[in-house]
């Protein structure tokens, strides 16, 4: 674009206001697409979209896999971590987030926020030294985000009748999606998809509502009058919508004939199909994950899916909440001294093989104590375990070439 032609871009007024769902401006931050991609669309909203089985399967598979992974804090010293068990900080992530939730609910409740809506809040309650006491969630349609002029922002939260303005630091913002300074409103942007959805739901319970049945001839090797024929569509009328279980007796050489499913019935199953692979893309969840009738065994294949899902779709939701958390939960000074992190190795609680086989190479290749992996498992201390030892003897580091080479014997006698 030349200057003089962004100079009149400009001065139209094409530059001028939000700049569609992407764009900053002062005041409330917009979140919905400025255009439809389609009109006339109908608004499922909330509630009817977590009607439609697909979506509420992937809001629960990924709202359920990031709340089930333990959140802990550590304190970092000279490079080293370890748990800040007694610490304030690990009390509210990893224990009680607030006085009427378990970590597994606060966090399920911000994750569906999150992946509906573009963003989750939560309001934070601190003491006089500014340490966080407890995060309490607060629906996204009941929080407006605003762009201060000085470039701070503050946030309106509607509860009841009052609305409560808080200031950037009472609040924890997840923000999916977006311009970096508020999310973008998923169920909106999908509003196509879950419009066709929606259609073909109802149509294929207009379908089976009548059992399922088809349209049908009655054929009688007669001619009848008006009235005649009025009488015999209202008697076998039920043939085509009444109960499928009902004995139809036919008279005076009457002949019943069903006609078979129309190309738009039979389309309407390849449809509610692709419905839900398309709802999948929107949510970046494997159908396989939403048992997708496509899929009928569980096997290697479908195991490197849900890596590769735990990979791409959850470990990047991950780093944001990490991210979220330290910039605005923690003061400067746990950010100086601590550390937030989910641990992904409760990932492989549900495979005992893997899990066994990775402690055994930790622990072989001196990376961890035996200690270590028995806590990790919740099983009790043993005396001795607590010293890292290599894969070639299994013998304590500071051993190492001190070992003979095994030459005929066990290799675990010591040089002298």
């Amino acid at each position: 674009m030349s200057l003089l032609n962004t100079v009149g871009a400009w001065f139209s007024g094409k530059w001028i206001g939000r700049g569609g769902a992407i764009g900053e401006t002062r005041g409330p931050q917009n979140s919905l697409p400025s255009t439809p991609l389609i009109s006339g669309l109908g608004n499922v909203g909330v509630d009817g979209a977590l009607q439609i089985s697909t979506i509420w399967a992937c809001i629960d598979r990924r709202a359920t896999t990031v709340a089930s992974l333990p959140l802990f804090v550590y304190e970092t010293r000279g490079g080293e971590k370890a748990l800040a068990r007694t610490s304030r900080l690990y009390q509210l992530l990893h224990e009680s987030p607030n006085s009427r939730m378990t970590p597994f609910e606060f966090w399920r409740a911000m994750m569906m926020n999150y992946d509906l809506r573009g963003r989750a809040y939560a309001r934070i309650e601190r003491d006089a030294a500014g340490e966080a006491l407890a995060l309490w969630p607060m629906p996204a349609d009941q929080v407006e985000s605003r762009v201060l002029p000085d470039g701070s922002m503050v946030y309106l939260y509607s509860f009841g009748n009052d609305i409560a303005v808080l200031d950037a630091a009472s609040v924890l913002h997840l923000k999916n999606l977006g311009n970096g300074t508020e999310g973008l409103a998923k169920l909106e942007f999908m509003r196509a998809t879950t419009d066709e959805v929606a259609k073909a739901q109802a149509a294929a319970s207009s379908l089976f509502a009548s059992g399922g049945k088809p349209t049908g001839i009655l054929m009688i090797d007669k001619l009848m009058n008006a009235e005649q024929r009025a009488l015999v569509k209202k008697n076998f009328l039920d043939m085509a919508e009444g109960s499928t279980a009902r004995l139809h007796v036919l008279e005076a050489n009457m002949k019943y004939e069903a006609l078979s499913l129309s190309p738009e019935q039979m389309q309407l199953l390849a449809t509610r199909k692709y419905g839900v692979e398309e709802l999948c893309r929107w949510f970046d969840v494997p159908p396989v994950l939403v048992h997708h009738s496509d899929v009928t065994a569980w096997g290697s294949g479908i195991e490197l899916i849900v890596q590769g899902f735990y990979t791409t779709a959850i470990r990047p939701t991950l780093i944001n909440i990490e991210q979220a958390l330290r910039k605005r939960v923690m003061t400067p000074r746990q950010r100086a001294s601590m550390a937030v992190e989910f641990s992904l190795d409760a990932l492989l609680r549900g495979n005992p093989k893997d899990r066994a086989e990775i402690n055994a190479k930790n622990v072989q290749n001196g990376l961890v104590t035996r200690a270590e992996v028995r806590q990790l498992e919740g099983w009790p201390y043993m005396p001795g375990t607590d010293v890292l030892t290599a894969q070639s003897n299994l013998a304590p580091l500071d051993m190492l070439g001190k070992i003979k080479p095994a030459s005929g014997g066990n290799g675990n006698n010591l040089a002298q």
